[in-house]
């Protein structure tokens, strides 16, 4: 069998491997997580409030929850520096740079599938009356 984009698909998927992709799609389907993605590599290393600032609309419990499952997933790296008051930096690892990018194509096919996606929505809405 073979996916969208032609690779060969095995029979038999491995559960592990399925898991992985899973909770990465979940994540990764997570507006905050794109959204940090974005501001550190446009950015560069941040600290906490810095990010929440050029982030916008986030609550700082939601930052703290995605920068920590950024970090344990290998996406950013934290480095804490022993000064008082605690300084704390964020930076994107090869992982994080590499998910952008992968994500970049998504953003490709959708601004070249932009009007498709348009003339679809209108001709569901004219058939189902949700004009």
């Amino acid at each position: 069998m073979r996916s969208p984009s032609g690779r060969e698909i095995p029979d038999e998927i491995d559960p592990v491997l399925e898991e992985l992709v899973r909770g990465i799609i979940g994540q990764v389907a997570d507006k905050w997580t794109m959204l940090i993605l974005e501001v550190l590599e446009e950015h560069g290393t941040l600290r906490f409030t810095q990010i929440g600032k050029l982030t916008g609309g986030i609550s700082q419990k939601m930052l703290t929850q995605t920068l920590r499952q950024m970090e344990r997933d290998g996406f950013v790296s934290r480095t804490v520096y022993p000064v008082i008051p605690p300084k704390v930096e964020y930076s994107l690892t090869e992982l994080g740079r590499s998910l952008g990018a992968a994500f970049c194509s998504v953003w490709e096919w959708a601004a070249a599938r932009h009007a498709d996606i348009a003339a679809a929505r209108k001709a569901f809405e004219e058939r189902n009356g949700d004009a």
